[in-house]
C-alpha cells in the first residue's frame, strides 16, 4: 500500500509537472520570423522603381507576440545597401544589442550578411513598430509590431469585434536614397514626397491607385485600429469620415479613453483607437494629411482608404472626413493635452517626483561652411548648438569593451549661451559645434530633459525619440520654459507615458524618465530630415550593482564595423 500511495504521489507531482509546463509554455513562447531584405519593383502614381522591402511586401510583414514572449528575428540581406533594424518602442532591457540604430548599438548588416535579434517582449503590451535605422531605408522598410496582453488578461476597454493595422507613410517617386543624396551634396533639404500612403497606398485622390486599402465592418460592432506613422519628416492627422474615434493607447501604453474626431500622430509614434460601426451602412473614406504650423513647405495631399460596411457595393461613392486645417495649431495643443495616463491599479503611472539630474537642450536648425554646396554652405541641426557626428563604430561596442577615442562623455547639460530661444528670428552667427558627445547618466538616477524649441532660421515642431524606455511627458507649453515657474504647472499624477514626444512649435515639452537600463541609448528627432543633419545624441546608462543591471555580453553573429 505504501508503495502504491508513493508511485501516486510521483504520478500526481509528475501531473503538476507537466501541466506548469504547459502553462509556462502557453504564457511566454517564442516567436521566429525571417526576414529577407531584398529588392522588389513597385509602381504607384504611375511611376514604377525598385524599392528596398522586407520579404518582397510593401509595407513589410506584422511582428505578432504576447507579452512576455521571446522574439527572434532572422535578418539577412539580400540589398547593395547595409541595413539594420529597430525594434520602435521595445525597451531592450540590458539588450541594446538588438535595438538596431547604425552606429550607436551596432554596425549595419552588411550586404550577404546575416544577423539575429533576440530579445524579450517584457512588461510591454499594444502597438509599436519596426523599421530600418540607416540613412533614409525607412521610407519603404518598416512595418507593425503588435503585442498582446498575457493571456487571460483583457483589454482595459470594450473588446473589439476584430483589428486593423493602418500604417501610414510617405511615397517618392524617385529614388530615395538619390534624393538624400542630392540634397546633401547640395547642403540643401532633399525634395518632399510626392504623397502619403495608408498601408503602403495613396487611396484613389490620385492617379493609377487601384488596390485602395479598405476594411470592412458590419453594423454595430466595435473595431480596433491600431495606427503607426512610418512617414519620414510629416506630423499627419488621421480621421474618418462620420466616426469618432476612442483614443486608448498610444505608444503602447493604455491611456484614458476620450472621444475625438481626429487625431494627431508624430512620425514614430503609435494610437490605437476604439471606432464604431454606428453610421449609415455605405463607404466612408480614412484620410490623412500634414500638420504643419511653421513657414515651411510641406507635402499637403491627402492620402485616403475607405471603411466599407458589409453589403455595400464598391459603386458607392465614399465621403471625405472633415480634417483639421493643415496649421491648426489650437487643434494640435488641445489634443496632446487630453492625453493621459490609465493610471489605474493595474497599469499605474509611475512618475519620478523626485529629479536627481535636471538637463537643458536647445533644439536648433544652423547652416555650417561647405565650400561644395549650393550657397557655400550646408544645413545643419542641434542639440545645445552640437551637431551630432556619426561615429565609425558603434557606441556601444565602444562602451562595453572600453574603446578610447570613439565619443566623448561631455555633452552639455545646458546650452553654451543662454538667449531669448523664442523670440525674433536669428539668421546670423547659425555655425554649430560638431562632435560624437553622449551624456553619461548613473544607473537607476532620475532625470528630468526639457527639450526647447528655437527660432534659429525657424521655429518647429520636432518629435523626439527616445530609445531604451518610456518616458513621462509631465509639461508642455509655448514661448521659453520658465525653471521658476512652469514645473508649478507639471502634471506628476497621470502625465502620458510614451517613447515619441513632440515639441510644440516655438514651444518646450518637459519629459522624466528611470535611468534604470544600462547601455547606450539613442535620442534624436524622428524627422529623417533632422536626423541626418545632426540633431541627435546618445545617452550612456551605467551598469548598476546588480548582477542584472548590467549590459549582456554581445551576441557572437553582431555584425564586424
Amino acid at each position: 500500500m505504501a508503495k502504491l500511495n508513493c508511485f501516486m504521489s510521483v504520478l500526481t507531482f509528475l501531473f503538476f509537472v507537466f501541466v506548469g509546463l504547459l502553462s509556462s509554455s502557453s504564457e511566454a513562447a517564442i516567436k521566429k520570423y525571417q526576414f529577407d531584405i531584398q529588392v522588389k519593383n513597385v509602381s504607384r502614381l504611375c511611376h514604377g522603381k525598385p524599392i528596398v522591402t522586407v520579404n518582397g511586401r510593401f509595407p513589410g510583414p506584422t511582428i505578432y507576440a504576447r507579452e512576455g514572449d521571446t522574439v527572434l528575428v532572422n535578418v539577412t540581406n539580400h540589398a547593395q545597401y547595409n541595413i539594420s533594424i529597430h525594434w520602435h518602442g521595445l525597451k531592450q532591457y540590458r539588450n541594446g544589442w538588438a535595438d538596431g540604430p547604425a552606429y550607436i548599438t551596432q554596425c549595419p548588416i552588411q550586404t550577404g550578411s546575416t544577423y539575429t535579434y533576440e530579445f524579450n517582449v517584457t512588461g510591454q503590451r499594444g502597438t509599436l513598430w519596426w523599421h530600418a535605422h540607416i540613412v533614409w531605408l525607412r521610407a519603404t522598410v518598416y512595418g507593425a509590431i503588435v503585442v498582446m496582453p498575457k493571456l487571460g488578461t483583457p483589454f482595459p476597454f470594450p473588446q473589439p469585434a476584430r483589428e486593423f493595422e493602418i500604417v501610414l507613410g510617405e511615397w517618392w517617386n524617385n529614388d530615395v536614397e538619390e534624393i538624400e543624396k542630392q540634397g546633401s551634396k547640395m547642403g540643401l533639404p532633399p525634395n518632399m514626397s510626392d504623397a502619403h500612403t495608408i498601408n503602403g497606398k495613396p487611396g484613389p485622390l490620385f492617379p493609377c491607385s487601384e488596390n485602395t486599402f479598405a476594411m470592412e465592418v458590419e453594423q454595430g460592432k466595435t473595431y480596433l485600429l491600431r495606427i503607426i506613422n512610418a512617414a519620414l519628416n510629416d506630423e499627419l492627422f488621421f480621421a474618418i469620415a462620420g466616426h469618432n474615434m476612442t483614443v486608448v493607447e498610444v505608444d503602447a501604453v493604455y491611456t484614458k479613453p476620450f472621444t475625438t474626431q481626429a487625431i494627431l500622430i508624430g512620425p514614430g509614434q503609435t494610437t490605437n483607437v476604439l471606432v464604431q460601426a454606428n453610421q449609415v451602412a455605405g463607404r466612408y473614406f480614412m484620410a490623412t494629411r500634414t500638420f504643419m504650423d511653421a513657414p515651411i513647405p510641406v507635402d499637403n495631399k491627402t492620402a485616403t482608404a475607405i471603411l466599407q460596411y458589409k453589403g455595400i457595393p464598391n459603386t458607392v461613392l465614399p465621403s471625405l472626413p472633415q480634417l483639421p486645417e493643415g496649421n491648426d495649431t489650437g487643434f494640435a495643443l488641445s489634443y496632446n493635452k487630453k492625453l493621459r495616463s490609465l493610471n489605474s491599479a493595474q497599469y499605474p503611472a509611475n512618475v519620478p517626483l523626485k529629479v536627481d539630474r535636471n538637463l537643458f537642450y536647445t533644439i536648433g536648425l544652423g547652416q555650417n561652411s561647405c565650400p561644395t554646396c549650393v550657397n557655400g554652405t550646408r544645413f545643419v541641426a542641434s542639440l545645445n548648438n552640437i551637431t551630432f557626428v556619426m561615429p565609425k563604430i558603434a557606441l556601444l561596442q565602444a562602451h562595453y569593451f572600453n574603446t578610447k577615442g570613439v565619443f566623448r562623455p561631455d555633452f552639455p547639460d545646458h546650452p553654451p549661451i543662454p538667449f531669448n530661444y523664442t523670440g525674433a528670428r536669428l539668421t546670423a552667427n547659425l555655425a554649430t559645434s560638431k562632435g560624437t558627445r553622449v551624456s553619461k547618466l548613473a544607473f537607476n538616477s532620475t532625470v528630468e530633459l526639457v527639450l526647447q524649441d528655437t527660432n534659429l532660421l525657424t521655429v518647429e515642431s520636432h518629435p523626439f525619440h527616445l530609445h531604451g524606455y518610456n518616458f513621462f511627458v509631465v509639461g508642455t507649453g509655448i514661448g521659453n520654459f520658465d525653471p521658476a515657474k512652469d514645473p508649478a504647472k507639471y502634471n506628476l499624477v497621470d502625465p502620458i507615458e510614451r517613447n515619441t514626444v513632440g515639441v510644440p512649435t516655438g514651444g518646450w515639452t518637459a519629459i522624466r524618465f528611470r535611468a534604470d537600463n544600462p547601455g547606450v541609448w539613442f535620442m534624436h528627432c524622428h524627422l529623417e530630415l533632422h536626423t541626418g543633419w545632426g540633431l541627435k545624441t546618445a545617452f550612456v546608462v551605467e551598469d548598476g550593482p546588480g548582477q542584472d543591471q548590467s549590459v549582456l555580453p554581445p551576441p557572437k553573429d553582431l555584425p564586424a564595423c
